[in-house]
């Protein structure tokens, strides 16, 4: 495969995009195991950690190429790769932070080198395949990826935050590498390459549509059953009094803004002395197991809780500019279904929120979080443009 051909570049860009994918949770750890340190370890830690961690995974990712040439062991690989895919689209389960709580700049590289070796499996077997063999295509794409997702993991996880189509594509894409690495085992590609070639594109896709279709039937399977009285929303009039209590849902985006000024335009449409109790909340989105399980539960608590922050602050101003007076909440989970929970549980009567936050879908008419939330709500929700 020389530097020349289309096939090279197709395979590099592949292995980027695979490494982007599959590591935004060993971004997450770097960051949270760096978390407690002053300013300037934070910065060591994360150069010497990930740095050891880059050369370790180069390591292992030429020995896996290497083990690949055998007989049977693509046709393994794709399968665990199909596997990884699949569970790429399904969503976590909520954990608690199980990892020690030291905070010395060696601790703290231990955990870096610790979480890149135990969570590295799927980036090893996926980039190996992608790499064809070839060690220099491996190398270099290894080192363009891997200090990316180091030194842009803040950025990389706030894309995959707001456009989730990303993780879809990249869950794809690894379905794509998987079927390549089923026909291209040594001990069926001399058939495929004699009696059905067009298997070298049609496998791939077929993989790629299969994982698509499968992960999001079962993440639809996993989901919390829609509320009864979601299914036949109440409708009440703006003014009347029946409406006290405001769920007012943000995350920090440009309509969410929106939303939290037409709640304080709506204190003007109540009737005289009516009061309007407004419930200001914020839902993060878990992390993984594979986090939590090196990161202390007080750290994975502070990351959250300042990410709520950080999405409730502009709001809060304005609430407090108006004289409106408002009782924050933060919360940790799936935010459709979180949203409808809260505003139960606080006897809201009505929820707002933008229709269009950061967690929307590419060319979706609404976001995902706003279309969640309408499903499991039993409460009206006004959806604000």
């Amino acid at each position: 495969m020389s530097y020349a051909s289309p096939e090279f570049w197709i395979a590099l860009l592949q292995i980027i995009g695979v490494n982007i994918v599959l590591s935004g949770d060993n971004a997450v750890v770097i960051a949270l195991a760096a978390r407690g340190l002053p300013i300037e370890q934070q910065k060591r830690a994360i150069v010497w950690g990930s740095g050891a961690a880059v050369v370790m995974r180069i390591g292992l990712t030429i020995i896996a190429v290497e083990l690949l040439r055998l007989p049977y062991l693509k046709l393994i690989g794709a399968a665990l790769l199909l596997w990884i895919a699949i569970q790429l689209l399904i969503p976590e389960d909520e954990g608690e932070g199980h990892g020690g709580g030291g905070t010395s700049l060696a601790a703290a590289i231990k955990t870096i080198l610790l979480a890149d070796l135990v969570m590295s499996l799927d980036n090893v077997i996926a980039v190996a395949a992608a790499a064809k063999g070839n060690t220099v295509l491996l190398v270099v794409g290894l080192a363009i990826s891997i200090p990316l997702v180091v030194f842009a993991s803040r950025l990389l996880l706030t894309l995959m935050d707001r456009f989730p189509v990303i993780i879809t594509l990249g869950a794809a894409l690894l379905g794509w590498v998987a079927g390549d690495m089923a026909v291209s085992d040594p001990i069926d590609k001399p058939w495929v390459d004699l009696n059905a070639a067009f298997l070298h594109w049609g496998a791939p896709a077929a993989c790629a549509i299969a994982v698509v279709v499968v992960g999001k039937w079962l993440a639809a399977r996993k989901a919390p059953p829609m509320a009864e009285a979601a299914r036949v929303p109440a409708v009440r009039a703006v003014n009347s009094p029946v409406l006290q209590r405001v769920l007012l849902a943000v995350d920090g985006s440009e309509g969410a803004a929106r939303a939290a000024q037409w709640v304080v335009g709506l204190r003007g449409d109540l009737r005289e002395g009516a009061t309007l109790d407004v419930h200001l909340l914020n839902v993060q989105r878990s992390v993984s197991g594979d986090v939590s399980r090196f990161v202390a539960t007080g750290t994975l608590e502070d990351y959250h809780r300042e990410r709520s922050e950080q999405a409730l602050a502009p709001t809060r101003a304005l609430l407090d500019a108006a004289g409106l007076k408002h009782k924050d909440h933060h919360r940790v989970g799936d935010p459709g279904a979180v949203i409808a929970e809260v505003a139960q549980a606080e006897a809201c009567d009505m929820i707002v929120m933008g229709a269009r936050g950061i967690g929307t879908h590419t060319g979706a008419l609404l976001g995902s979080v706003a279309r969640s939330t309408t499903e499991y709500s039993s409460v009206p929700v006004t959806l604000v443009k």
